[in-house]
């Protein structure tokens, strides 16, 4: 009599055990087939957040579940209640770390609206006194807009995804080539920002040593 421990036929028990096997792995992965199926991205319906290419010295746009707000029927931001301000990660920064940049976006009106907070609305310039060191639009690539719900409030305040300064000058013409290094040695810089029609109102400042 055949048993799944003892397999009975005409040929060796090895063939059976090996023809079992071989059925035991085409189940396996018919299943993993149907879970890679049903479990793919996008599967529940749910649309991403569009993100532009993030290279060296670029904003980058935020990840799903920047916004704050849920209501769909809000109309566009009036650029007079808006404030963005300037943000690095720390006010000095030691030879060789590049400085994290990034703005924080503020909804001082009485209700929710939608703004662009896309990397096609973002703008970075650093300067130091009167000069034009460096702007995140000089060789912007793949920009995208990102239109979110912004709710009332400091404390609803919206944060752009930080991205990094490499330390150097930019203009239009130095988008494929290397770029001169700025000063250090405890020279100060100061980063300012805008976000479409609404500039900062101040700068942020900090120290390359």
């Amino acid at each position: 009599m055949s048993t799944i421990k003892n397999p009975v036929g005409p040929q060796p028990p090895s063939v059976y055990w090996r023809r079992r096997l071989l059925l035991l792995l085409v189940l396996v992965a018919i299943i993993v087939v149907v879970v890679l199926i049903v479990t793919r991205p996008g599967s529940s319906g749910t649309t991403t957040t569009p993100t532009g290419t993030q290279t060296s010295g670029q904003p980058v746009n935020p990840s799903p579940g920047f916004t704050t707000g849920t209501g769909s029927s809000t109309t566009a931001c009036d650029p007079s209640v808006i404030t963005v301000t300037a943000v690095t990660d720390a006010s000095s920064y030691a030879a060789g770390v590049n400085p994290q940049l990034s703005m924080t976006i503020t909804n001082n009106g009485a209700s929710a609206c939608t703004i662009d907070v896309g990397t096609d609305a973002q703008v970075y310039t650093i300067t130091s006194g009167t000069d034009l060191i460096w702007s995140s639009t000089d060789c912007q690539t793949n920009k995208a807009p990102l239109m979110q719900v912004l709710d009332p409030g400091t404390a609803k305040a919206l944060s752009t995804t930080p991205f990094a300064w490499d330390r150097t000058r930019s203009s239009t013409t130095t988008c494929t080539g290397a770029r001169p290094a700025v000063t250090a040695g405890g020279a100060s810089y100061h980063l300012n920002v805008k976000l479409g029609k609404v500039t900062a109102k101040g700068t942020k400042q900090f120290l390359l040593k």
